[in-house]
């Protein structure tokens, strides 16, 4: 995923500032959240967090006062201010407002207060395991602080619950029949993860977009974020990611991935599971990316949990 010079900053220990930018034939299909390193947050570091003061009103960029320059040696979070709407549960997917602050010197580093909150499905691994830990439980509308080390700078950061919603696991509506013939077999798991039968011959040349579970939701717009659960093959059928497999759904900005899924999805229902083959322009190109070498026909089956 090609991210902001924010969410680049702060890659070594957080990806919740994860802006996609948008058209990149380069950038993965989709996001996954890097959570720092399981260290214990000693008792001076829940201190340094405990004087860190937060002011504002909501929704609007809070201000964070602290002594500088602030130091953590390990993760640390807390809720800074309360709120009192729904109460979010693990599993759900939670729009966050984020402002970050150099430990430092105090500066700006980012955030999304003046565009759209960012959508993260409560999972292991979709956000660090200190923040998980008070995000979960806690209500809409409040703020909580998170602070992580880095190797040069500590980032504190601001964190605020504007809404949360349960979702569902597995794409849910009515099964498709008549898929052309042509196509990879798709067999999905007792939970609803897919594996696939490849085909011979040579792949198309054009974008498939083929339903195989039709939803009831809504359209999607080619703007929203889109949380998923996907896996992702070779047209040899070699797999090289899945969401699955990690444990948790992706959320992503549809417009900051590869184009097959910017064409492929939008349109589609909410609820739908969809196959798609991409073909390489659509997808990396003649460079390739990572597991994925240059010229490379890719399959992929999403499950469109929602969009927002």
């Amino acid at each position: 995923m090609r991210r902001t010079a924010t969410a680049t900053l702060l890659a070594a220990s957080l990806v919740l500032l994860a802006a996609c930018s948008g058209g990149s034939s380069d950038a993965d299909p989709t996001p996954s959240a890097t959570a720092s390193a399981a260290a214990t947050a000693s008792a001076a570091d829940v201190a340094a967090l405990e004087a860190v003061t937060v002011t504002g009103e909501p929704g609007a960029e809070p201000t964070l006062e602290f002594e500088q320059p602030f130091t953590v040696s390990a993760d640390v979070a807390r809720i800074a201010v309360p709120g009192d709407g729904a109460t979010v549960e693990q599993g759900h997917q939670v729009m966050l407002n984020i402002a970050a602050v150099s430990g430092t010197d105090g500066s700006a580093q980012g955030g999304t207060y003046g565009a759209e909150p960012q959508a993260y499905v409560m999972e292991e691994g979709n956000v660090p395991d200190a923040l998980l830990d008070v995000l979960v439980g806690a209500q809409v509308g409040a703020r909580a602080l998170y602070a992580s080390p880095a190797a040069e700078d500590a980032i504190l950061m601001a964190v605020e619950i504007m809404s949360t919603e349960a979702i569902p696991t597995r794409a849910e509506g009515t099964a498709v029949t008549d898929i052309p013939a042509g196509l990879p077999t798709v067999t999905l798991a007792e939970d609803g993860a897919p594996s696939i039968e490849t085909v011979e011959g040579e792949p198309p040349a054009e974008l498939v977009v083929q339903p195989l579970i039709q939803g009831a939701g809504a359209a999607v717009e080619a703007g929203q974020t889109l949380t998923v659960q996907y896996s992702g093959w070779l047209w040899d059928g070699t797999p090289f990611d899945s969401s699955w497999e990690r444990g948790s759904a992706s959320s992503f900005q549809l417009s900051g991935v590869i184009p097959g899924w910017q064409q492929g999805l939008a349109g589609q229902t909410v609820g739908s599971q969809v196959l798609l083959v991409i073909p390489p322009d659509l997808g990396y190109g003649a460079e390739g990316n990572d597991s994925i070498p240059g010229g490379s026909t890719l399959i992929f089956v999403v499950d469109i949990l929602s969009a927002s």
